[in-house]
């Protein structure tokens, strides 16, 4: 696979930023779009712009069909064993929320307890902080150490009776830790525990198969998988999503309505109320045409040489400090250089052309435990090179002489 043929097929990684070439190195926060899903949502509004399922006319059907034949391919992606395991939501965080509200609210009772993690993303604290109020459940944190890898002596140790649901990152989004989820998966369901995995990190970059991991939840985003925003999915097990309630009312969720009792549409559709984000879902399923297409064995083996080059550029320099140090790690990068805040190296980083993020990153327990106000993050994906980490490298010094 030739990285100058897979550059040109991201338009905007062409482009010039304050005058200096793109340097592009946010993908934690979302990706770059290949011409292949451009092209898609262009099609769908220049061609076939129309709603679907309701329709009897030409273009609802050929819309409905596309929709349908993405969902598909997202089974298919992830290894599902059924396409209407697949629900459609606007994002990760909209998945975890109709988990916490629909199986939640449904499941857990006064007393309960809901486990997540030290690194999880505020999308993944939050919503079940909500729940456990609401209900008067308790939430409990899995530790981390200070390389950023959990203490599975002591998630073991939290486990009990009363865990209800784990709700645990693949991957963390500011560490680039790599959970070991299929044994958390497994001790969880030990104790009758069902266990939801945030995979907004991991989908883009590792080949993923629920079945064989036996999540029961499994959630992402499409724009971290190359794909149109305000799109993402809630993969469930069928038994399980049989057995929630509905999470919205609204069309298309319904078999039949009357003022006296609706009667609630079968899956995926009973979670799927009103008119859904239909190009985002034909975008996201011709992203993964795309993935599929460059294939997991270049995409693991590109990342990994970037972030074995990175980490080694950034022990290089003097005053920085890499912020996780997990022995599993995906090609995500957090740092902080003594004595310069993130935010003033960011914004010279930028002036360059550099595009990182800079911040907690939505992980603010996760600054409070290494008693940072944020760090300097670099996040890569398989279009990056080598050339990038150097223009990097070069941005930093820059950026330490300026501020000194």
């Amino acid at each position: 696979m030739e990285l100058t043929k897979i550059h040109t097929d991201f338009p905007l990684l062409s482009r010039k930023v304050h005058g200096k070439p793109l340097v592009y190195l946010d993908n934690g926060a979302t990706t770059q779009k290949p011409q292949i899903v451009i092209d898609a949502i262009t099609d769908y509004y220049t061609e076939y712009n129309s709603n679907i399922h309701r329709g009897v006319h030409h273009l609802s059907q050929l819309a409905t069909e596309k929709y349908e034949v993405a969902r598909k391919t997202i089974q298919q992606f992830i290894g599902a064993q059924f396409s209407h395991e697949i629900i459609f939501s606007p994002g990760t965080t909209s998945s975890i929320n109709l988990v916490a509200s629909s199986w939640g609210r449904a499941n857990v009772s006064a007393d309960d307890e809901v486990l997540i993690s030290a690194m999880e993303h505020h999308s993944n604290i939050v919503p079940w902080q909500m729940l456990c109020e609401e209900k008067g459940a308790k939430l409990k944190v899995i530790p981390m150490n200070d390389n950023g890898e959990l203490i599975m002596e002591q998630f073991e140790s939290l486990l009990s009776s009363k865990t209800k649901i784990v709700a645990i990152n693949h991957i963390s989004n500011t560490l680039g830790t790599i959970n070991p989820v299929e044994k958390i998966i497994a001790m969880a369901h030990d104790k009758g525990s069902l266990v939801l995995v945030d995979g907004a990190q991991s989908v883009a970059h590792m080949p993923i198969d629920v079945v064989s991991l036996n999540a029961d939840f499994y959630v992402f985003s499409g724009h971290k998988l190359f794909g149109p925003t305000g799109v993402g999915i809630l993969y469930g097990k069928e038994a399980i999503l049989n057995e929630m309630p509905p999470y919205q009312g609204g069309g298309d969720m319904i078999k039949s309505v009357s003022f006296e009792k609706t009667t609630y549409n079968e899956l995926p559709h009973k979670f799927e109320a009103g008119t859904p984000n239909i190009v985002g879902g034909i975008g996201l399923g011709k992203a993964i045409e795309y993935i599929n297409e460059i294939g997991f064995d270049f995409i693991i083996e590109q990342e990994s040489q970037l972030k074995n080059a990175a980490t080694k550029m950034l022990e290089s320099i003097e005053d920085v400090k890499i912020i996780g140090q997990a022995k599993q790690k995906a090609s995500v990068i957090s740092f902080a250089i003594n004595g310069f805040h993130p935010l003033d190296v960011g914004t010279i980083l930028d002036q360059l052309g550099i595009s990182i993020r800079t911040g907690h990153h939505c992980t603010q327990p996760i600054m409070d435990f290494y008693n940072i106000p944020g760090t300097i993050r670099a996040s890569f994906a398989f279009y990056n090179t080598l050339e990038d980490i150097a223009k990097l490298r070069a941005g930093i010094l820059t950026a330490k002489t300026m501020l000194s």
